[in-house]
């Protein structure tokens, strides 16, 4: 159950550019899991998956949960995968206003 649920135009806008904003679709060279990237910088990569994403890589769908919550450690072919994006400037790196 979320602690904070906004309802303000403001604050959903806002939930909205930090989850999502500037995201661009990397699929994994080995499971073809599709997730949303950005990264803000050389050494800060967000990572978003959704349910599919989740259920398609082997490698995340065999993670157990620990105390009720997701145990989410980096898939090494995805980050494999991400890497390349951003070497082959598929990836833009930097943050823009703040996102």
């Amino acid at each position: 159950m979320a602690s904070f649920v906004p309802t303000s135009a403001d604050t959903l806008e806002d939930q909205r550019l930090y989850t999502r904003a500037r995201l661009t679709e990397v699929a994994c060279l080995d499971c073809l899991a599709c997730v949303g990237v950005k990264k803000n910088s050389e050494h800060h990569t967000s990572v978003q998956w959704d349910d599919e994403a989740k259920r398609h890589c082997p490698e995340m769908s065999r993670r157990d949960r620990l105390d009720g919550r997701a145990v989410t450690p980096a898939c090494p072919r995805l980050v494999a995968s991400i890497e390349a994006a951003a070497r082959d400037g598929r990836i833009p790196i930097g943050a823009e206003d703040g996102y």
